[in-house]
């Protein structure tokens, strides 16, 4: 895990954990001042800092100091109405010149901008919201996005688990001309059924047990903009009555308020779940599934655009990069690899295992061998393009006794040119490696199999198979 990267101070809740959860949406780990007791050059390593609403001078200026040297070459981002504007924007500041205003409601854009510096601030240009990914499918569903971010049609975003169905809500605000008003998501899935009213429509004091105060639900923190509600083929059939009557009359009240509030909010929702078909069983309305997928939009599982691996790859380089994290290398044979692998858990699972490698294999290509052994499938690609075992062999007198080094090949092998069987011609380099892994040890099979990177049992049924008994020894 990277170190934290981003001090926030901001007195205002609401604010800091809008400023937090922008900061790791963007690849960051933020901290919050008061969170922070001490730091530590092993948990540590300021990029930025934000500044809000100072309530307290004095704890402000312990949070501040939490930067130490860091704050010689760290980002300020300053909220436009911050008490320290003054402080920190002056001319006479040293931190002038790295200052990043933050307005709110927040918005990526500006956020990232700041980040990047007041030169690429002020040389920026808006650049088209994009989904990562060149191939068919991918282009298609930034079509779409395209085509109907300018209107307030709802949108149903379909797709499996770990597709990106958020990033696309988020695309489609960004586009949208709510751009500069809040986006605000919430898992259907992930609420109990008895919270989720609240959640949505805010409740007022004394409502219900541990209702202490008053609080704005979701449809009221995102008026004006737009509100995500993922999972929403998990939500319960009496929550499902209410949000319909909602979608229809654009109108709610909070729980335990008889006071009718209107609002004026987007609706996207997702689901991995087939709608359709929790239709048919009872377990999801049928007027409330029309009312949402106004414009139904399908995200690809990573097994239907795999020629996007290399993109997602390197955006997931940068994100890590951001995090003081090293970018993973993969060799060809590794790619090959992975684009056998089904990915069940999609792009989620992707940056998972990048950012798993970037820690295990932080300055180094990162070959078939040094995959996890699910992501390797029948990959022998590592032996077939190299000869490099086979040279290791020849003319090796003991395999124990000196190290040895393998020679990395990329050379693929030349197919003939009227063609081979690849099936024998596989069989026929595994015996040769096997006999001479054996003539090398002097048929010790536990010494063959260590060189030949794989169990002795494995190796024993190898041998089986292919007719390969000589007196071997244990």
């Amino acid at each position: 895990m990277g170190k934290f990267d981003v001090l926030v101070i901001e007195s205002d809740h609401r604010r800091a954990e809008s400023v937090v959860s922008a900061l790791q949406f963007l690849g960051y780990r933020p901290q919050r001042g008061e969170d922070c007791a001490e730091v530590e050059q092993a948990t540590h390593a300021w990029r930025a800092v934000y500044v809000g609403n100072v309530a307290d001078a004095v704890e402000a200026e312990r949070q501040f100091a939490l930067l130490g040297g860091d704050a010689g070459h760290a980002q300020v981002l300053l909220a436009a109405d911050s008490e320290w504007a003054s402080r920190l924007a002056a001319n006479s500041s040293p931190f002038a010149a790295r200052v990043g205003v933050i307005e709110f409601p927040l918005r990526y854009e500006q956020l990232t901008d700041a980040l990047r510096g007041p030169q690429a601030q002020a040389g920026a240009r808006r650049s088209e919201v994009r989904l990562v990914g060149s191939s068919g499918p991918m282009a298609s569903v930034n079509a779409l996005v395209r085509q109907v971010a300018p209107f307030d049609s709802s949108v149903l975003v379909l797709g499996e688990s770990g597709t990106g169905k958020e990033m696309v809500a988020r695309s489609i605000h960004e586009c949208s001309s709510r751009r500069d008003q809040p986006f605000v998501a919430i898992n259907c899935g992930a609420i109990p059924a008895e919270l989720l009213e609240s959640e949505l429509f805010g409740h007022e004091k004394g409502a219900f047990t541990g209702a202490i105060s008053t609080r704005k639900g979701r449809f009221e923190m995102a008026e004006g903009g737009t509100l995500f509600l993922d999972e929403i083929g998990d939500m319960s059939l009496p929550m499902q009555v209410k949000l319909l009557r909602v979608l229809q009359e654009r109108a709610f009240e909070r729980v335990g308020s008889n006071r009718t509030q209107r609002c004026d909010v987007r609706i996207i929702a997702a689901t991995h779940r087939n709608l359709e078909a929790a239709i048919a069983d009872g377990r999801f309305r049928e007027d409330l599934f029309y009312r949402l997928s106004v414009f139904p939009l399908e995200m690809p599982a990573l097994r239907e655009h795999l020629d996007d691996l290399p993109e997602l790859v390197a955006e997931f380089n940068q994100r890590l990069s951001r995090r003081g994290l090293s970018g993973v290398r993969f060799s060809a044979g590794a790619m090959h690899a992975l684009h056998g692998y089904t990915w069940p858990g999609n792009v989620r699972e992707l940056y998972n295992l990048v950012e798993r490698l970037s820690i295990l294999y932080p300055h180094s290509e990162v070959r078939v061998s040094d995959l996890p052994e699910k992501y390797r499938g029948q990959q022998i690609i590592e032996e077939v393009r190299g000869t490099a075992l086979l040279s290791l062999m020849v003319g090796q007198s003991s395999v124990m006794s000196e190290p040895m080094a393998v020679v990395q090949s990329d050379s693929l092998v030349m197919l003939p040119e009227g063609g081979l069987d690849l099936k024998d011609h596989l069989a026929d380099i595994e015996v040769g490696l096997i006999r001479q892994a054996l003539d090398v040890t002097g048929g010790v099979v536990a010494h063959a199999a260590k060189l030949l990177r794989m169990q002795r049992t494995t190796l024993v049924e190898k041998l089986r198979k292919y007719g390969l008994q000589p007196s071997l020894q244990a």
